[in-house]
């Protein structure tokens, strides 16, 4: 099988709720990262074959296939065409994979992966509801064979938090814990500069804003569960964002045409599924099965992304597999830089990449816990 690289990788900083980018059209906000994506590459983007956009909530400024339209909106090649995936929080992750998949199977040597998400613009879960005029509550209920299957049992990702948290027996205070460490960590690597290569200006927005400076565990004791009688507070959970992120992948054949130098290989992509009632949960069994799948050892991965939907999702991981905690999101998640749904994927991948390769890092592995109960898993490694 033919191999897939990463040549590269950018994303735009992450706006807040009613932050920097609450107003900026989806549209406009892809096609900034896509164009700026070869502004230093010797590359011609008339050669991209496919561009691969993960989005949730595609409805208004979001609908009509936003993949295309982001690229149309950056002032790229007509003749390129777009596709928008939903894989819920894992869409452009997994739009890496088909991106990855073209590549390594030869019916494409140049695609674009990336994501994009205005929170503000769209709130979350919009499109879930936006059905109720056509006379339709959730995507669930009405479903003959869901209810028969499932029953009419919450389908709540707050809910999901609390089981798990329950199950694998992770405190309140555990909790606030990892979430405090998360801030600290994310405005560490702002003060440090460690996203500079990887952040691309908005105008002259530039910074990530959503990590809260002078946040602490006494603050987060005061806070309200986000339901009565659980454990789950806003403090532990991914913060409502906007972002874009892109990543150029393609053929050892247009790395030795074009002479690009590539940041990373892609070594391995999977995807499983588990209980969609518990729905957060598939980020363990999907990790175990890519490690054996890719031949690896937990040991042998150097660093980790996953995606900080909620403290509980990840501190349940790392409780499950055996890799030390100190390499996992070093410079925090989403707890602190924010989770922009369609677009997070492709920005902890972006992260990823330029950690690799600043520190000089073999081998990283990223997955995240998405809707329906599944999760991607991707193994990168460094080239040089």
């Amino acid at each position: 099988m033919r191999e897939a690289f990463i040549v590269e990788a950018k994303r735009t900083a992450v706006g807040r709720k009613k932050g920097s980018l609450s107003n900026v059209h989806p549209a406009d906000l892809g096609g900034h990262i896509l164009s700026s994506l070869f502004d230093n590459l010797q590359f011609d983007p008339a050669l991209v074959d496919d561009v691969i956009f993960g989005c949730v909530d595609t409805v208004g400024p979001q609908a009509g296939d936003i993949a295309r339209t982001c690229w149309l909106a950056g002032g790229l090649p007509l003749h390129v065409p777009g596709t928008t995936v939903d894989r819920q929080c894992g869409s452009s992750q997994q739009a890496v994979h088909f991106a990855a998949q073209a590549v390594m199977s030869g019916t494409a040597e140049a695609v674009v992966a990336g994501g994009v998400q205005n929170m503000n613009l769209v709130p979350i879960s919009y499109a879930m509801i936006a059905g109720k005029e056509l006379g339709f509550d959730d995507p669930f209920r009405g479903s003959k064979g869901w209810m028969e299957r499932f029953g009419n049992v919450e389908v709540s990702q707050f809910n999901s938090a609390n089981m798990i948290a329950q199950k694998w027996d992770i405190t309140r205070e555990e909790m606030e814990k990892f979430a405090l460490g998360s801030h600290e960590k994310a405005l560490k690597s702002i003060s440090e500069g460690k996203f500079k290569h990887e952040i691309v200006a908005f105008n002259d927005f530039n910074t990530d804003e959503t990590p809260r400076q002078g946040t602490s565990l006494q603050k987060m004791a005061e806070l309200v569960p986000l339901i009565e009688g659980h454990t789950i507070t806003a403090a532990m959970a991914s913060q409502n964002a906007d972002a874009a992120a892109a990543l150029l992948i393609v053929s050892e054949k247009i790395l030795k045409e074009h002479n690009l130098k590539p940041l990373v290989k892609i070594k391995h992509i999977s995807v499983l599924a588990d209980d969609p009632i518990w729905m957060l949960t598939a980020p363990i069994p999907a990790t175990k099965t890519a490690l054996k799948k890719s031949g690896l050892n937990s040991s042998d991965i150097d660093v980790v992304e996953i995606n900080e939907a909620f403290a509980s999702v990840v501190l349940a991981w790392n409780k499950e597999i055996d890799i030390d905690p100190a390499k996992v999101n070093i410079h925090g998640g989403a707890i602190a830089l924010g989770h922009p749904l369609g677009a997070t994927g492709a920005r902890l991948m972006t992260t990823m990449v330029h950690t690799m390769k600043r520190d000089k890092l073999k081998y990283g592995l990223q997955t995240m816990c998405e809707g329906g109960g599944q999760a991607n898993v991707t193994i990168l490694e460094n080239c040089e």
